[in-house]
């Protein structure tokens, strides 16, 4: 009896120490895993802006002609308006954001000790980081339809073959952004799909509609 009290007292010792490292790695591992999928969610929804927008261009300026390179120079146009759109909004947006984290940090100074101002100054987000992040992730959706309608110069299958790769841009789009987010699968990359036919169809019906009617 002494002899087991005796060995089962030091195993207590070395497992509570071990047994909170693990709950704290776990839930550094979360933390990690929760800003690693926010940026990557971003760089989705921003890729699918550019795929559907000069998806959208591309098929309006398609309905009232029929020559690859005004397809192709709309669909160019719309990749360099949005990236910088894209990329000046973001960092306006951020460097806000970063104007009242450094505020707040200014304003708890009394108070926090020097190690949680260092963690929080590692943690401030980067404007120019954000701004290239979004241009980045827009140029790289608008390039799926440029790149399905560079090479076709039949009229009718470049247009095909438009929609169908942008098809399958947005169910995967749509697929990545619900893993991400931990939403139903199908039923976002439904979602996904349906609004971006409805987009190139609304812009492809109203350029055609205003380009028929001779304004």
């Amino acid at each position: 009896m002494e002899s087991s009290i005796k060995l089962n007292l030091p195993a207590n010792d070395v497992e509570q120490p071990s047994a909170l490292e693990l709950e704290k790695t776990r839930e550094n591992d979360a933390f990690d895993y929760s800003k690693r999928s926010q940026w990557l969610r971003a760089a989705v929804l921003g890729a699918n802006d550019g795929l559907v927008s000069t998806a959208s261009l591309m098929m309006g300026i398609g309905a009232v002609k029929q020559d690859i390179k005004a397809m192709i120079l709309t669909g160019f146009a719309g990749l360099v308006a949005g990236a910088c759109s894209m990329a000046i909004g973001e960092f306006v947006s951020v460097h806000s954001q970063l104007d009242i984290e450094l505020a707040q940090i200014k304003r708890d100074r009394e108070g926090g000790s020097e190690e949680e101002r260092k963690e929080k100054k590692e943690d401030l987000p980067n404007p120019l980081q954000a701004a290239a992040a979004s241009a980045l992730a827009f140029s790289a959706g608008a390039m799926v339809p440029l790149l399905a309608a560079s090479f076709i110069r039949e009229y009718k299958v470049r247009l095909g073959v438009v929609v169908g790769a942008v098809s399958l841009a947005l169910v995967l789009f749509g697929w990545l952004g619900a893993v991400l987010g931990k939403a139903p699968v199908l039923r976002s990359a439904v979602r996904v799909l349906v609004g971006g036919w409805v987009a190139m169809a609304i812009t492809f019906g109203l350029t055609k509609l205003i380009g028929s009617s001779g304004l």
